[in-house]
């Protein structure tokens, strides 16, 4: 009979306080990244990396961001003028906070749900808003500090890769608009030729990371769209001149239905996808940077608490974003304080007339950079487990990760995703934590990044000088070294885990 005993003060505290996204040697990384008041460190960390491909990050996520800004403005829900002004500030301002390239783009169930209803300005404004505003409090708050003390990571992970199976759809989507080869209604400059060749270009300079790929096909896509443009005697239409946000103010109605409406179902994706899957991501590509999920929380409520206001449309940070721009070549905040200053230029200059010009610009090109940057964000998810050498826990972490990838791809909802993934996570738990009961006693808290109950589990090995049965496949061995408590499991079980998360993804 397992005996059930609670945990002391000692060992509750112990377990908050640890992060359950890294592993103990992680925490003694140091960070690569200045802080936002050592200019110098920034400088020079930026003069390092200026390069062309650096430029060329910049561009990773406009798979995501042109089309929606398009259909919105042609809808007249958001204002060209406003969202460009001000998606440019806030990229230099991200970047300049984060110092890594952390993205800035649409709300995007919010924008899909206005193109599907039809929203009006005021409420789509409304949306973004009500979602900022809540996203803001929890992070101000603190709230959003325990998800790093209970979700494990395989949760996490699915989160990433159901979110790189959604990308992926939408980039194939981008491309299927003028699916043809050939025939009567064939465009010269959007077609499956140049998509194909576009795609057939990524994977040849794939390993070829100082290739600026996406630089290539953006400005290739640009002279297309100029091309088309002219050839349809539509330049009349582009104004150069001085142009000026403008202040919408939602009414209570418009409020009221814009977030019931969009907002509610934009909140579980903001919150996990922009601030919990983006904050581990980031510490993914960037061993040893923490972010912090009150910063970001804090970056997207003043984003659309002001924005809004003036027009634009909601913006978010993303984990897809940021998976893009990464891998077409960005690395510092470089790349977004060139983003930045293009939108602002582009919108300050030519406002809404640019609209005549976007809407030329190729689909298909589009579709494959969104495709192949989603592709970058779903590699994250093969260092899904912090066991790599427990084959039945990682057997256990894959499963975790399967099915909240699969309840977010087929439930099309993040919550209900996460929802799934906590559950399944916590039945593993609890069968461990019953094993590890009815051996020990004292063994009931998990330890980090898993809910595997060894953490109390090895401090009774060294009191008592015995180890965990060996079913226990949560047995640290070097805990149990340290201890002296007799011979290891076996070598599968004793090899040394890697010390960084680059060195996990090599194995």
């Amino acid at each position: 009979m397992a005996r059930f005993t609670l945990p002391t003060r000692e060992q509750v505290v112990a377990y908050l306080k640890e992060d359950k996204w890294e592993s103990e040697q992680d925490v003694d990384l140091p960070n690569p990244v200045p802080p936002c008041w050592d200019l110098k460190g920034r400088a020079r960390r930026m003069q390092e990396h200026f390069t062309l491909r650096e430029f060329s990050g910049a561009l990773g996520d406009i798979g995501t961001l042109v089309p929606i800004l398009i259909s919105l403005t042609l809808q007249g829900s958001a204002s060209l003028t406003s969202s460009l002004f001000f998606g440019g500030l806030w990229n230099i301002m991200t970047g300049f906070i984060y110092g890594v390239p952390m993205c800035v783009q649409p709300m995007k169930s919010i924008a899909a749900i206005a193109l599907t209803n039809k929203f009006t300005a005021g409420e789509l404004a409304g949306a973004g808003l009500g979602v900022s505003a809540i996203v803001f409090f929890l992070g101000a708050t603190r709230l959003l500090w325990l998800v790093t003390r209970f979700v494990p990571l395989p949760v996490v992970k699915g989160l990433q890769l159901g979110t790189c199976f959604q990308l992926c759809k939408k980039g194939v989507e981008l491309v299927k608009k003028n699916a043809v080869f050939w025939g009567d209604g064939i465009l010269w400059s959007d077609n499956l030729w140049w998509a194909s060749a576009s795609f057939v270009l990524v994977l040849l300079v794939y390993e070829r990371r100082r290739v600026p790929v996406a630089m290539v096909v953006f400005m290739l896509g640009v002279a297309f769209a100029l091309a088309q443009t002219g050839a349809h005697s539509q330049f009349g239409d582009v104004h150069a001149g001085a142009h000026f946000v403008h202040v919408s103010v939602p009414t209570a109605r418009e409020f009221r239905t814009g977030f019931l409406s969009a907002g509610l179902g934009q909140l579980p994706l903001t919150l996990l996808n922009s601030v919990v899957a983006l904050a581990a991501l980031a510490r993914e590509l960037f061993p040893g940077y923490r972010p912090s999920m009150t910063h970001i929380t804090g970056t997207i409520g003043v984003m659309n608490l002001v924005g809004c206001f003036l027009g634009s449309m909601p913006f978010c940070h993303g984990s897809g974003g940021l998976a893009g721009q990464y891998f077409f070549g960005a690395r510092t905040e470089l790349s977004l304080y060139f983003l930045g200053a293009v939108k602002i230029v582009l919108g300050v200059v030519f406002g809404e007339s640019l609209l005549v010009i976007l809407r030329w610009f190729p689909s298909s090109f589009l579709g494959v950079m969104l495709f192949m940057a989603s592709i970058e964000l779903g590699l994250v998810a093969r260092n899904f487990s912090l066991h790599p050498h427990c084959e039945s826990r990682r057997r256990q972490d894959f499963v975790v990760l399967l099915v909240t990838a699969a309840a977010l791809v087929g439930f099309s909802h993040d919550g209900l995703g996460f929802l799934l993934g906590m559950v399944t996570a916590l039945a593993f738990w609890l069968h461990r934590h019953l094993h590890a009961s009815t051996a020990h006693p004292d063994a009931l808290l998990p330890t980090r990044a898993t809910g595997s109950t060894d953490y109390a589990a090895s401090h009774v090995s060294a009191k008592s000088g015995s180890r965990p049965e060996s079913g226990s496949d949560d047995f640290a061995p070097d805990r149990a070294a340290a201890a002296g408590s007799g011979p290891g499991p076996s070598s599968i079980d004793s090899a040394p885990e890697p010390r960084t998360v680059a060195a996990r993804a090599a194995m």
